[in-house]
């Protein structure tokens, strides 16, 4: 079988609610004949929705003629939303089509303007829009069946606008706009603690130095444990001080909470930071790429903090090269975040779109391989995200 075949380049964006959370995994493939065959082979095994359960999926599709039969049976309604280029009504036949879909449970979203002398059937009223590229629609959407989705949001302006508007699941790169950053009473102490925590455990310091840091921040000491004994992190026993964390994982483990917590919620009551799943997925993402072509621990731990720290500037407001100066980086991890050099830097440019089969191969990585790791990033990115 060939390689296209065994594992088709899928596209994927998360899906966000107004309260930062994902709800969703947005999935496109490149149109052809055969995409048919291809979205067979994507959903013809479990991996796909186990590994972004308990997420739903929205399947982007220009109009629905590759939902033929043995596709449509491998796509379980509860699960797989659609979401239909709106353009598609005016060929004959389709809204058709989309109205028994629709009655056979699927939830269906008409991306755009309905096309002029069209009607839509009755029942399709829930409505996705580009709306980096198409004006906001006059008045407030009306929730009725299904949320609204606003893609192409990115902007925090762009967000608010969307959220006024009346949608109510966003796609885009807002979430690395400092505006939407964390509230003006957050005062970074526990992230500059952190930041110490790190520098004592690269220095090797005693683990009385280290619980002494943590004591001193009571929410740094909740975080840390709700996330250790989360299912992220797969402990078998209760880990109930940090003192015990540490004899239990050791510092290696210590080390990448410590990472994903510089992106935790920094207030009990504040909305959860939508850089933390975005990090964790990178952070994931290349250390998946480092197993999968034979690295050692080592140079996966160093692919890890990689993806993790790659998005500090976002959060941080501070240049990189400060950043990775004050962490004292291994060399190869300091020149992907500040100039994505090497290896390491080239899976960054990976991980930061959604690459071509040509640009892969380019990058030495196959399509299995890259398949392989958006599985594993996506699916520990969603335990982090409800976790912390």
């Amino acid at each position: 079988m060939a390689e296209q075949e065994t594992c088709p380049l899928v596209a994927i964006e998360p899906v966000a609610n107004a309260q930062n959370e994902w709800v969703a995994l947005s999935v496109r493939l490149v149109p052809g004949s055969d995409l048919p065959q291809r979205l067979q082979t994507v959903f013809g095994t479990p991996d796909l929705l186990a590994a972004i359960a308990p997420l739903d999926c929205l399947l982007n599709l220009h109009d629905p003629s590759p939902l033929t039969p043995p596709v449509l049976a491998l796509l379980p309604a509860n699960r797989v939303g659609l979401v239909i280029d709106a353009n598609a009504l005016a060929t004959d036949g389709v809204a058709r089509k989309l109205a028994e879909l629709h009655a056979c449970g699927y939830r269906i979203w008409l991306d755009g303007e309905i096309p002029d002398g069209v009607t839509a059937p009755p029942a399709l009223r829930s409505v996705a829009r580009n709306c980096r590229v198409a004006p906001m629609p006059p008045g407030r959407l009306v929730a009725l069946f299904a949320p609204h989705i606003a893609h192409g949001v990115d902007s925090a302006r762009r967000f608010f606008g969307c959220e006024i508007a009346g949608f109510d699941w966003f796609i885009g790169d807002y979430a690395y706009d400092p505006d939407i950053a964390p509230s003006s009473d957050d005062d970074g102490s526990s992230r500059r603690r952190i930041l110490t925590l790190l520098g004592l455990l690269a220095r090797d310091a005693d683990s009385r130095e280290l619980e002494e840091q943590v004591k001193q921040d009571p929410a740094l000491a909740y975080h840390l444990l709700k996330l250790v004994n989360s299912a992220a992190f797969t402990v078998s026993t209760q880990v109930t001080s940090f003192n015990q964390a540490i004899t239990v994982l050791g510092r290696r483990q210590l080390q990448r909470w410590l990472q994903l917590l510089l992106y935790a919620r920094q207030q009990p009551d504040g909305l959860p930071n939508l850089l933390l799943p975005l990090a964790a997925r990178r952070g994931a993402q290349l250390e998946a790429l480092a197993r999968l072509q034979g690295d050692d621990r080592d140079a996966r731990d160093l692919a890890f903090m990689t993806g993790v720290f790659s998005l500090l500037d976002r959060l941080l407001h501070m240049p990189m090269t400060e950043i990775a100066a004050e962490l004292y980086l291994p060399d190869d991890v300091y020149g992907a975040l500040v100039n994505h050099s090497g290896q390491l830097g080239t899976w960054l440019d990976l991980v930061d779109a959604n690459p071509t089969e040509a640009v892969l191969r380019e990058a030495g990585v196959s399509l299995e391989h890259w398949w392989s790791s958006q599985l594993h990033a996506y699916h520990w990115a969603i335990e982090v995200g409800r976790n912390v």
